[in-house]
C-alpha cells in the first residue's frame, strides 16, 4: 500500500477485507490491529481452521505471503477437506439471516466477469458445501464496487500516501527495522514533514510515470532520511516506543516530578530544549500531544526522566550556614539542560544571575510547586541573565538553564538570598 503497487494480491487482500466485513459486520477499523495493521478476526467469528487459514493468507501483510492469483484461491478452496461443516460459522451479532439462495435461484444473482452458465454448472455438480462456497465468492465479487470503494478509503486510512522509487522502499524498511522504528508511526510522520513544506502535493498519489512525480519522490525520500537521523538520537528504547507513547505516560511522569519536587514546568524546558535542538523547525511551547511529532516529544520527554531520576541533570545548591551565596559551573552540549534546586525561605531577597550573558543560554525560574495549581515561574526561557525579587513561600526554587546553541557552552550560575 505503502508504496503505490497494487498487483492481483492486492485485490484478493481487499476481497477477503469484504469478505471479514460480510461475516461479522463490522467495519475494517474495528477489526485491524492498528499497531502492526494485522487482522484479529477469529475473536469476533468462528469458522472452520482451514478456511479461516485460507483468509489469513490472502490477508498477509507481506505481499509475497499471499496468494498471487485467483485461481491458487479457488484452488485451495477445492482442496479442502470434504468434512468441513459450514454450519459452525456464525452469524454476526444484529444481523438478520436470509434464506440461503438455491441453485435454482443462482441465475437472479448479479455477477461481474464470471459466466452464469458455468457457475451453474459447477454448483449442480458440487455438494450443498461448495455450492455454499462458490456462493460466498459470487456473492463477494458481485459488490466488487463496494468493495473497490472501501479499499480506496482503507489504503488512505491505513498508509495516507502511495509510494514507489526504485529500491528506496526497501533500503528504508531496512533501515528502520535496524533502529527499532515502526513504519505505521514513521510514515504519518515523514508525511506531516512533507506536506508542511510542500502543501500543493496534499492529497496527491506519488508515482514514478513522469520525471517530476520522480523528483517528488525524491523529496519525501530525503526527508524521510533525515528524518531518521534523528530519531537515531534517541535511545534504543525510546525508538522502540515511538508510536504507542500516550497520555498516561504524561500522567506517570508528574507522579514521579512530585518525588523530586520538580514542576512539570522545569521538566518540559529540559525537553523542549532537546527537542528543539533536533526539530529547530519546531515552535516553542506548542501543544504537541496527539501528533505524530508529539510521539517524538514524549520520548525524548522519557530520556529526560531517566536523566532527572539518576539525577545526571538535576543537582541541589545548598547554603552553608551564615552564608548567602552560591556559585555553581558546568558545560552544556547542544540542546542539553539542568534543574538546580535551592531550598528558601518566605520573604528573602533573591537575585540570580547567569554567565554567560547570551541568548545561547536559557534561564527559567519557578517558585515551589503548587499542587492545587501551575504555578507561573517568576521568569521562563529568559535569554535576561538577571533577576532580583521576593521569594512568597518556602520550598525547594528550581532554576532551569538549557543550552539554546549549536556548540558546547560553559555558564556560571549565581544565587543570593538573604532575609529582609
Amino acid at each position: 500500500m505503502r508504496l503505490g503497487v497494487i498487483n492481483n494480491d492486492s485485490d484478493l487482500y481487499a476481497l477477503a477485507v469484504t469478505a471479514l466485513v460480510l461475516l461479522t459486520g463490522k467495519e475494517p477499523s474495528f477489526l485491524i490491529d492498528g499497531k502492526n495493521l494485522t487482522f484479529n478476526w477469529r475473536k469476533e467469528i468462528s469458522l472452520s481452521e482451514n478456511l479461516g487459514n485460507i483468509l489469513d493468507k490472502m490477508l498477509a501483510s507481506k505481499p509475497s505471503d499471499r496468494f498471487s492469483t485467483a485461481r491458487q484461491v479457488i484452488e485451495a478452496l477445492e482442496n479442502l477437506p470434504s468434512s468441513i461443516d459450514l454450519a459452525t460459522t456464525q452469524a454476526p451479532p444484529d444481523i438478520v439471516s436470509t434464506p440461503p439462495v438455491t441453485a435454482g435461484k443462482l441465475s437472479n444473482v448479479t455477477t461481474m466477469s464470471v459466466s452464469q452458465a458455468h457457475v451453474t454448472t459447477d454448483v449442480a455438480k458440487k455438494s450443498s458445501i461448495w455450492s455454499t462456497i462458490l456462493l460466498v465468492l459470487v456473492t463477494i465479487f458481485s459488490m466488487g464496487g463496494i468493495g473497490w470503494i472501501g479499499g480506496n478509503f482503507w489504503l488512505e486510512y491505513a498508509s495516507n500516501q502511495n509510494r514507489i522509487v526504485n529500491d528506496k522502499p526497501e533500503k528504508l524498511s531496512d533501515r528502520l527495522k535496524k533502529l527499532g522504528i515502526d513504519e505505521s508511526f514513521f510514515f504519518p510522520l515523514v508525511d506531516e514533514f512533507f506536506y508542511s513544506q510542500y502543501p500543493q502535493k496534499r492529497g496527491q498519489i506519488l508515482s514514478n510515470k513522469t520525471s517530476e512525480d520522480k523528483l517528488w519522490q525524491e523529496r519525501w525520500y530525503a526527508i524521510a532520511n533525515k528524518l531518521a537521523d534523528r530519531l537515531e538520537t534517541l535511545s534504543p528504547e525510546t525508538r522502540r516506543r515511538l508510536g504507542n507513547y500516550s497520555k498516561d505516560d504524561i500522567y506517570r511522569w508528574r507522579s514521579q516530578l512530585r518525588r523530586l519536587n520538580i514542576s512539570s514546568a522545569a521538566f518540559n524546558d529540559l525537553t523542549d530544549a532537546q527537542f528543539l535542538d533536533l526539530f529547530s523547525e519546531q515552535t516553542r511551547g506548542q501543544n504537541l500531544i496527539g501528533l505524530p511529532i508529539g510521539q517524538v516529544w514524549q520520548a525524548i520527554a522519557t530520556d529526560t526522566m531517566k536523566d532527572l531520576q539518576s539525577r545526571k541533570s538535576v543537582a541541589e545548591i545548598r547554603f552553608a550556614r551564615g552564608s548567602y551565596r552560591q556559585v555553581v559551573q558546568g558545560t552544556l552540549q547542544p540542546g542539553e539542560g539542568k534543574i538546580y534546586l535551592a531550598w528558601l525561605q518566605d520573604e528573602q531577597i533573591l537575585r540570580v544571575r547567569l554567565e554567560p550573558n547570551s541568548p545561547e543560554v536559557l534561564l527559567s525560574i519557578y517558585p515551589p510547586r503548587n499542587y492545587r495549581r501551575r504555578s507561573r515561574g517568576l521568569i521562563e526561557d529568559s535569554p535576561e541573565n538577571q533577576w532580583i525579587g521576593e521569594t512568597k513561600r518556602s520550598g525547594y526554587y528550581q532554576f532551569v538553564v538549557v543550552s539554546n546553541s549549536d556548540k558546547p557552552i560553559e555558564y556560571s550560575l549565581v544565587l543570593f538570598a538573604r532575609n529582609r
